[in-house]
């Protein structure tokens, strides 16, 4: 989910270089997939020429998760992610499901979602909850021009600030949220803040798209777990906590526009969930390059809006397979793509902008706790509960303002996802890809 805001439609139009090639190089896929009933690991590997980055490119994977109720069959053989070869990462499932390479079309009216029976949405409670109460947030108080903030159907949006947009809240309800994310992020990674490998060298460090308190990555993280280094959150609103470690600053900028940080000052920069917020992913990819000391690390993670199923059970029609059609079809118009792992953007613009020793780590982010597997269930269920605090937060700005949804119509959507949400009959999750460049 985005945090950061980009510049207008009509400023995404620049050229996008063609990424380096070379002659040879690696590619690695290794999977770690949960089986019904426990935990088995299967690991492979697949080696072949490749012409993505500048030195060897490595590929994790996640593959399909199996259902709790579900005996697992044969497992299956690996993912592999091309990074020049997009139709070669799609996940294979029946005719009757979602399918990515067509959640852009197809989007049904508004209208339909008021033809459609809801059923009473406490009919699938699972009872099962994984759910803490630390997912609070808080706004700092920085200047009463920043804090104007827009109102659209009730909900506030960072203040006018040049061209940028933004199409996420900045309210309480949706900053617990994004909270609650930041903690699926971390169960995600397995506890880890970042997947680059960050040493006690490092001096001077970025996130870019901070977000809230908890949600920002390094926000009682990373500059705690680093004392010594100076940490910089850069967001376009103003959604931090009062009480920082005294190595942790914030400003508040919109990073689409040219940056003005000093070339080659930064160790480490960090990016996250800048999805449907970026005009041009190019051009922020070279300011990050150039803003990087040499040997400097840049991490990058974003989201996918494609809700989707390996076995078939987010078919074509339900409330959760036009959530991606819908965001796509959003997202064509606001000029800001909403598929960035589907367009491989994060690999060809790190690629374009010079970055080598790419590594590659693709994820699936369960919704509900229909998996089988402990670590994908709590994930599933945290990931719903996310959803589900503010379904109406996500889509309010981008289904009424670009797409012409009354508010109305969102309640009655927003109704039928719920349900959906809670049945244990949808095996659902969506992508994340995590991509790590170093610059020579």
């Amino acid at each position: 989910m985005a945090t950061m805001s980009g510049q207008s439609a009509g400023n995404s139009g620049s050229q996008k270089p063609t990424p380096a090639t070379v002659q040879e190089g690696t590619i690695t896929a290794t999977s770690d997939s949960p089986r019904a009933g426990g935990t088995a690991t299967a690991q492979a590997t697949t080696s072949e020429p490749t012409t993505t980055a500048a030195t060897t490119t490595t590929t994790t994977t996640t593959t399909a998760i199996t259902p709790a109720a579900v005996v697992a069959e044969a497992p299956k053989a690996p993912e592999t992610v091309v990074a020049r070869a997009p139709a070669a990462e799609s996940t294979t499932a029946p005719a009757t499901a979602a399918s990515p390479e067509t959640t852009a079309t197809d989007v049904l009216p508004p209208s339909h979602w008021a033809q459609v029976p809801v059923v009473e949405e406490n009919a699938f409670e699972d009872g099962d909850s994984a759910y803490g109460d630390d997912n609070a947030s808080s706004t700092a108080s920085l200047s009463a021009s920043i804090l104007e903030y827009r109102t659209v159907h009730g909900r506030t949006y960072h203040s006018e600030r040049g061209n940028a947009q933004s199409w996420n809240p900045n309210d309480a309800q949706h900053d617990e949220s994004m909270d609650i994310l930041h903690h699926v992020s971390t169960l995600m990674q397995d506890g880890k803040i970042t997947m680059a490998h960050i040493d006690e060298s490092v001096q001077k460090v970025l996130d870019v798209g901070c977000g809230t308190g908890m949600s920002g990555f390094v926000l009682g993280d990373f500059a705690d777990q680093y004392p010594h280094a100076e940490v910089i959150g850069v967001d376009i609103s103003p959604s931090q906590p009062q009480w920082i470690p005294p190595n942790l600053k914030f400003e508040i900028d919109d990073v689409t526009q040219p940056w003005t940080y000093a070339p080659n000052s930064f160790d480490y920069i960090h990016m996250r969930w800048l999805i449907g917020a970026v005009p041009d992913w190019y051009a922020l990819f070279r300011e990050v390059f150039q803003t990087l000391k040499p040997g400097g690390i840049f991490e990058s993670k974003e989201s996918s809006c494609i809700i989707q199923s390996d076995d078939g059970t987010v078919p074509y029609g339900s409330a959760l397979d036009q959530w991606g059609r819908v965001f796509s079809e959003a997202g064509r118009k606001f000029g800001r793509s909403f598929q960035p792992l589907e367009e491989n953007l994060q690999i060809l613009a790190m690629e374009a902008a010079g970055f080598v020793d790419i590594k590659i780590y693709n994820m699936k982010t369960t919704i509900g706790s229909w998996a089988a597997e402990r670590k994908h269930k709590e994930i599933g269920q945290y990931a719903r509960l996310a959803l589900e605090q503010d379904i109406e937060g996500f889509i309010m700005y981008m289904w009424t303002t670009v797409l012409g949804w009354t508010r109305e119509e969102i309640a009655v959507y927003a109704a039928h996802l719920r349900r959906e949400l809670r049945s244990p009959n949808h095996h659902a999750y969506y992508p994340q890809r995590v991509v790590v460049g170093r610059k020579p």
